[in-house]
């Protein structure tokens, strides 16, 4: 059951998941997941167990990752897996590492937006990424940390701090609100989950999530009240998550099978396969007002290798890109202004 869990992870990723699991280990890779105790980091850290492209496992975290590493490492397939706990262990769980997770920071609460965690994501962000361009600067640098507009720009700037001129492999991972408006569209449409794709493009909070419903994938026709509620649910299924949760927690679950599937597509990137594509927030100039925004990217061993840009949009996804500048802009600011002041 387990070896099918994987595979699972939506058409376009059933391929790439299916791929992953097929091929042999000769090109396989060294990946670390920073927060790998927490909520999403464990079952993340098993999805990624059963990847024959990964040798090396490293998990790291504060707390409790011996624990976590000697439990996966019973599980009967190829990788290697190590703990590693605290700051004195970061070196070497980050040396060699061709691929970097970082799902660490506090859980959103109810009531909590995304910008609440700021202060406390921040800094474990900033030094992560830190760690990251000491030790691993040619890796992909995979943040899930929220508030995800304003850690990424942290990331960026924080390289920026220690001499790496190079972001093309610094990603905010967004693949969330692509799973989500996959399978809310199927379910509205009576659609195979698996055949559908659906680009969002954006940011990774409420009105800067912009789902491109009008490029759904196989083609779908939906009246304006459809739209209107499908994007406001696609914006908002976090909050719903969270709310569900009553307070036990976010979207850990799901977070952690859409944070495998970016990982994974990196490592298929970085071994040099073709026509892999993700969307992903990273820094760009496709919105002139901003310079951070998720579009379509076309991922290769550099990073990314193309940008596709916004392409055609609806009037409705316009004025959606349109409303979300102030907001991405603020939030972009905020992770500059950190920087600069720690």
């Amino acid at each position: 059951m387990l070896s099918r869990s994987l595979r699972v992870i939506s058409k376009t990723n059933a391929t790439s998941i299916s791929r992953s699991l097929s091929v042999s280990c000769q090109r396989s890779q060294k990946v670390a997941v920073l927060g790998a105790s927490g909520g999403i980091g464990q079952p993340m850290s098993l999805l990624l167990k059963q990847s024959p492209l990964v040798t090396d496992l490293a998990l790291y975290d504060v707390a409790h990752t011996p624990g976590v590493a000697a439990d996966l490492s019973h599980i009967n397939t190829p990788s290697k897996v190590a703990g590693y706990t605290g700051p004195d262990e970061l070196r070497n769980a980050l040396e060699g590492c061709s691929v970097v997770v970082i799902p660490a920071g506090v859980p959103r609460k109810p009531g909590m937006t995304r910008d609440d965690l700021f202060n406390t994501n921040a800094s474990i962000v900033q030094s992560l990424t830190d760690a990251c361009a000491r030790f691993c600067p040619e890796a992909f640098i995979c943040i899930i940390s929220n508030p995800v507009n304003s850690t990424v720009p942290i990331a960026v700037e924080t390289f920026k701090k220690a001499g790496v001129s190079n972001f093309n492999k610094i990603f905010g991972v967004t693949t969330l609100d692509i799973v989500r408006a996959n399978t809310f569209v199927a379910e509205a449409k009576g659609l195979n989950t698996s055949d559908v794709n659906v680009p969002v493009i954006g940011g990774h909070a409420g009105i800067t999530i912009i789902p491109l419903l009008s490029r759904t994938s196989p083609k779908a026709s939906f009246s304006d009240d459809e739209i209107a509620a499908l994007t406001d649910r696609i914006q908002n299924a976090g909050t719903e998550v969270v709310n569900a949760k009553a307070g036990a927690g976010s979207a850990t679950l799901s977070m952690a099978y859409a944070g495998a599937r970016f990982a994974v597509n990196a490592m298929r990137a970085v071994k040099g396969e073709k026509n892999v594509v993700e969307c992903a927030y990273i820094k760009s100039d496709v919105v002139p007002e901003l310079t951070y925004f998720s579009t379509p990217l076309v991922l290769g061993p550099n990073g990314t290798e193309q940008n596709l840009g916004l392409g055609q949009l609806s009037d409705y996804e316009q004025k959606l890109v349109q409303e979300s500048i102030a907001e991405l802009k603020g939030s972009i600011k905020k992770g500059e202004e950190f920087v600069a002041n720690h």
